[in-house]
């Protein structure tokens, strides 16, 4: 196995790009396993949408506390690598590894056992054009939350690939998996030839199989390139395991926390939204998946910026760490400029894509068109944030991230007592525009502070 991909040498943007390409097609994959179910649950109607949408909440919450291993993981392994230290790299994997599994068995647990009064949070009623969104979102979370181990292993398995540099493989495994659901929903979904007739609970079932399989891809693939490597050292205890656990919670739990905040305010949001009905939730989910677009994409590069600092503050590269950020933020500015003018101009034909309720639609238009001049800023924030964890300083963003997402509660209500559901869409757009301002002088100032101090830079 080629231990890792050399960051720390070499043209910066070319590196990047190479390495951030796989790693967005990778989480547009896993977005699209959403979009997928949407896309043919969205031909039942609003109903099933905003049963999916309401229990992909928690499926949301669950990946952003997944960020405790993942980003320990991505991080550590990156330094791990800048330094050529493979002895600690193993230990990392090994501790992180059991730190994802104790994390899914909780978290899904907890949501299983719950499901019911979760989902009855949202009010959405029992019967909408005949259709009964709560007792199918509480089947829903229920199947996912199943085989939801499998959906932690396989990104903490994305995580240890990402930090070597190796970012294309996760995404041609992701990629099988998301053939599989591809083709098993509309089977499943609407009872296609043999196949049972099973709406939003086959939905689920072909995700988790979907998952099963690219679980035992990445089995086979870890167990070849990592027997190879832990063959090739000795003594891969030399990092105390206890204090390697420790370090994995100490990077990733800031960002875990984060993300659930990010996730329970998006949660309290749309209890909110709930009352102006399932067509409104049904606009938040939908539009919330099309705002992926460029959310993964600035994921992907926030990832990779994380990748490319971790490996060279590691090798002592401080002065590659600024420019490789300033690489970063050129193009991702590039990328938010053009989602910004998408949903601008045609949020019609990107809502029309899911569903064919006119009504939908219309609130559909009203949502992007707020959206949409936030985009830039949200790049901006997640590509510094992925800087931030490059240097081991996964705090700030957290702060940041929480602070100005707990506002969008009191201005949610405020500006939807004020302007009706809009005010709402505004709270969410406004939020955004503020953290990309905040962090992104919350790092050059960090950088420029600190490394002039220890006389690394002028």
């Amino acid at each position: 196995m080629k231990q890792k991909v050399d960051l720390t040498n070499g043209p910066i943007a070319n590196q990047l790009i190479k390495l951030a390409f796989p790693i967005m097609m990778t989480m547009f994959v896993q977005m699209a396993y959403v979009l997928i179910d949407m896309f043919w649950i969205g031909r039942i109607g609003s109903g099933a949408v905003a049963a999916i949408g309401s229990a992909g909440f928690f499926t949301w919450l669950g990946m952003s506390v997944a960020f405790l291993p993942k980003t320990g993981l991505e991080v550590t392994i990156a330094q791990s690598a800048g330094k050529n230290d493979y002895q600690a790299l193993l230990v990392y994997m090994k501790n992180g590894l059991r730190l994802t599994v104790v994390v899914s068995i909780i978290y899904s647990a907890t949501v299983f056992t719950f499901a019911s009064g979760l989902i009855g949070f949202f009010n959405l009623g029992t019967d909408v054009n005949g259709y009964n969104p709560t007792s199918n979102a509480i089947t829903y979370i229920r199947i996912l939350c199943s085989g939801m181990i499998l959906t932690y292993l396989n990104l903490s398995f994305t995580a240890i690939y990402n930090g070597l540099g190796k970012s294309k493989l996760p995404f041609y495994l992701n990629s099988v998996g998301l053939i599989i659901n591809i083709i098993m929903d509309p089977l499943v979904i609407y009872g296609i030839g043999p196949f049972p007739c099973l709406e939003v609970a086959g939905a689920a079932m072909a995700t988790v199989f979907a998952h099963l399989v690219v679980f035992c891809l990445f089995l086979i693939f870890l167990k070849k390139d990592f027997c190879t490597l832990k063959q090739t050292i000795s003594n891969v205890e030399q990092l105390c395991p206890k204090a390697a656990m420790i370090r994995l919670i100490k990077i990733g739990l800031p960002p875990a926390i984060q993300g659930a905040m990010f996730a329970s305010i998006g949660i309290i949001i749309a209890r909110i939204i709930s009352n102006w009905g399932p067509i409104a939730i049904a606009v938040q989910r939908i539009g919330s998946q099309i705002e992926a677009l460029s959310w993964m994409t600035a994921n992907g590069f926030s990832i990779a910026i994380s990748t490319f600092v971790g490996q060279n503050h590691g090798a002592g590269q401080i002065k590659r760490v600024w420019q490789g950020f300033l690489t970063a933020k050129y193009i991702i500015s590039a990328i938010g400029i053009s989602t910004t003018l998408l949903f601008l101009l045609i949020p019609e034909h990107l809502f029309k894509i899911f569903v064919s309720e006119p009504d939908t639609i219309q609130q559909g238009v009203v949502y992007m068109s707020i959206i949409s001049y936030s985009q830039l800023f949200m790049c901006l924030e997640m590509t510094t944030a992925g800087a931030f964890n490059g240097l081991g300083k996964s705090v700030p963003p957290s702060i940041i991230g929480i602070s100005f997402n707990l506002l969008r509660i009191p201005f949610a209500i405020y500006l939807s007592g004020i302007i009706g559901l809009s005010g709402i869409w505004w709270s969410i757009s406004g939020s955004s525009i503020i953290k990309g301002v905040v962090l992104l002088t919350w790092f050059v100032v960090y950088y420029f502070t600190k490394y002039r101090k220890l006389g690394i830079i002028n």
